[in-house]
């Protein structure tokens, strides 16, 4: 006899199909023909994708909208406005592009600026790393794949990746 344990393959699909509904509207954010540079507007930005998460401003007097998807998403779009208000660019801050911008002796500021607000933050204590991450697109289906970036004294020392495999206890059991 199949024992349903706390998430189903059904259940996990379901899940997983209702989040990507859910973050779609933001999916094409960098892509978004509506964004004109010069022309669309903060306001305009907002009435379609809705509140940033956070806003940075810009020494030329800009600002960036940041629009994290984290704790579950794999996106952190920031769409960079001129000091008019005017729409600049959107870039995916999570992009393999942005996550090589991360280098050792960046600050946590420098780092949220590029990649947006991170999944988690854990403490190691024995080797007195402070780890943040994020959710990112892996190369292939199937698993998760989590960007990291390890602080020591409040600097960047290295980043890694990891891969999250399926935990069984969430499937059925036989």
């Amino acid at each position: 006899m199949r024992e349903w344990t706390t998430w189903g393959p059904m259940c996990a699909a379901t899940a997983a199909a209702i989040a990507t509904v859910a973050l779609s509207g933001c999916a094409t954010l960098v892509r978004d023909e509506r964004l004109k540079p010069g022309i669309t507007t903060g306001a305009e930005v907002q009435q379609y994708y809705g509140p940033p998460t956070r806003v940075w401003p810009e020494s030329d007097g800009g600002h960036t909208l940041e629009y994290a998807t984290q704790p579950f998403g794999r996106t952190c779009y920031m769409v960079r406005l001129d000091a008019q208000d005017r729409f600049v660019s959107a870039v995916d801050g999570l992009s393999p592009a942005s996550r090589n911008r991360i280098v050792p002796g960046m600050t946590p500021e420098q780092v949220t600026r590029v990649l947006g607000q991170e999944r988690t933050r854990v403490f190691f204590r024995l080797s007195g790393e402070d780890v943040w991450d994020w959710n990112i697109e892996p190369e292939m289906n199937g698993y998760l794949l989590r960007f990291n970036v390890h602080f020591k004294q409040g600097v960047v020392v290295r980043t890694s990746q990891s891969v999250v495999y399926p935990d069984r206890r969430f499937f059925w059991d036989d």
